[in-house]
């Protein structure tokens, strides 16, 4: 089984992966951002580094798939593959900082891909308010986020509806994360795992 965490920057995800990884004891996969040779560059100059950034990380989450696609555990993934060409590339295009012809390449590569990849089993989407995202961003203190534009989050942030409301086909579960702390309250941690369990293997009535 194939779960994914999806949302914006600083909306959670990367510790509701690990969370869910050890409450079921299923296998998570992280983002590469600590050894992501592109992401200071790509915050000093967007404009620049975009390119490079989203070929970096198609690159590494389609070396992913493969591999939960060989793999017999339950893996969560922390950001799917579908969301880095919906949300972000097509934001950056959006923008202006990408060329028609570094994008054209980009999705033709991206086409390719899909000839092999499956949808996940469950994409659990993290929607979070701009100001909610900002002081999760300060609270992590990542030097090369502090410079980050209100508005990029926000372009993000409507991308992301649109990904989630008319483009993606899968099976989506939305946690509206404003109202939760996950991390530190043990009620609002289960309200998630309840529903993770309805959706799954349906041990409880619907709501």
């Amino acid at each position: 089984m194939h779960i994914v965490i999806a949302g914006n920057i600083g909306s959670g995800k990367s510790t509701l992966t690990r969370m869910l990884a050890q409450h079921y004891g299923w296998t998570p996969r992280f983002e590469s951002v600590e050894h992501n040779p592109y992401l200071e560059d790509y915050y000093r100059d967007i404009h620049r580094w975009s390119f490079n950034l989203e070929v970096y990380f198609l690159k590494e989450r389609f070396r992913d798939l493969l591999a939960i696609a060989q793999s017999s555990d339950t893996i969560i993934q922390d950001r799917s593959i579908f969301e880095g060409v919906y949300v972000f590339m097509a934001n950056n295009k959006a923008m202006g900082n990408l060329s028609d012809r570094d994008y054209n390449t980009f999705m033709e590569l991206f086409d390719q891909m899909l000839t092999v990849v499956k949808l996940p089993d469950l994409m659990i989407y993290l929607r979070a308010s701009v100001a909610h995202l900002v002081g999760n961003i300060q609270k992590r203190g990542r030097d090369y986020e502090q410079t980050m534009q209100l508005e990029y989050l926000e372009n993000l942030n409507r991308r992301y509806e649109d990904f989630i409301g008319t483009q993606y086909k899968g099976r989506v579960m939305v946690v509206d994360k404003d109202a939760l702390d996950f991390e530190n309250r043990p009620e609002d941690f289960a309200s998630i795992t309840d529903r993770i369990d309805r959706t799954l293997y349906g041990l409880f009535p619907s709501e």
